[in-house]
């Protein structure tokens, strides 16, 4: 039980303060990351919005997984690039509570996306004569707002019930942003009754999402192995490997990271993990679905061969 009655009015992110020798190479590191993130889904989003061929709902909703990758990594890397620079750490209790919400929000939201994501591929491999009509833009569109509006709840949700608690110091947070496991740790007296509440809740959102990808793919794998020819197997695979790639590189982590009491929290390795899905998973989606996408490069091929032929 905490004895300090002195309410906490900012915290110190005190994430790689230890590595006081290595902050000029982690802030060139982090920047460099950090542009090629932004860079690589802004191509996406203006290749999707400029090319017609790129006009399908994988697509519609692949721009708007570029843009939720944007402001995924937008929310935590600036500000480190920040401590990293100054060396000043500190961030009010209502910065913390903004940045945890936004990065809530876009990471929910994602979850709910990469569920409509696989609907989608399960509609074009197992129902492609229904195909336009479960996936017409109308329906797009509400499950992408639906998403949204998941995301929002549950950003809304968590941060209130965190920052609704009492904090009485001390006020350091081993991580290198507002984090849910590392402050609840700053909460005073007992919060098993939250933390049982915050898993629970976190287990809702990114399981739910993710027993729906996991029955979809199902259902895809089934009808994949059904084709008989081995080049059309590798086609209709072809057409979802990306997003299953992504998949797991998301859920991977986030299930390891929130579905977990607070006493496992390690913060010698934990913002290790953190680093992963906050800063490098964003810079690998664009990878993946350049790579491995034929639309998305063809795309890409024909904007360099306008833009050269605009400057003859």
């Amino acid at each position: 039980m905490c004895t300090n009655t002195s309410v906490v009015t900012e915290f110190i992110l005190a994430g790689f303060s230890h590595l006081a020798s290595l902050q000029g190479l982690l802030f060139s590191l982090f920047l460099t990351i950090y542009l090629l993130t932004v860079a690589g889904n802004l191509l996406i989003v203006v290749l999707v919005s400029a090319d017609s061929a790129l006009r399908s709902p994988m697509y519609f909703f692949l721009r708007i997984l570029s843009a939720l990758e944007i402001g995924y990594t937008s929310v935590t890397v600036p500000l480190l690039l920040h401590h990293l620079l100054t060396g000043q750490r500190h961030i009010p209790r209502s910065g913390c509570a903004l940045q945890m919400f936004l990065f809530l929000f876009f990471g929910a939201t994602e979850c709910c996306l990469l569920a409509a994501m696989a609907y989608d591929r399960y509609a074009a491999i197992c129902k492609p004569l229904h195909y336009p009509l479960l996936l017409s833009h109308r329906m797009c569109l509400q499950l992408a707002g639906s998403a949204w509006a998941c995301g929002a709840m549950v950003g809304l949700g968590h941060t209130s019930f965190i920052f609704s608690l009492h904090f009485c110091g001390p006020n350091a947070i081993p991580h290198f942003f507002c984090e849910i496991q590392p402050i609840l740790q700053l909460v005073c007296g007992d919060t098993s009754l939250n933390e049982l509440q915050i898993i629970l809740a976190a287990a809702l959102i990114i399981l739910c999402p993710f027993g729906l990808i996991l029955g979809s793919y199902g259902r895809i794998l089934a009808t994949i192995f059904r084709i008989p020819s081995a080049v059309g197997r590798r086609k209709a695979f072809s057409t979802c490997s990306s997003h299953l790639v992504v998949v797991s590189l998301f859920y991977s982590t986030a299930i390891f990271i929130y579905i977990r009491p607070k006493a496992s929290y390690d913060p010698a390795t934990d913002p290790l993990l953190s680093l992963f899905y906050a800063v490098v998973t964003p810079i690998l989606n664009p990878i993946i679905y350049s790579l491995r996408n034929t639309d998305v490069k063809a795309a890409l091929k024909r904007t360099i061969q306008k833009m050269k032929s605009a400057e003859i």
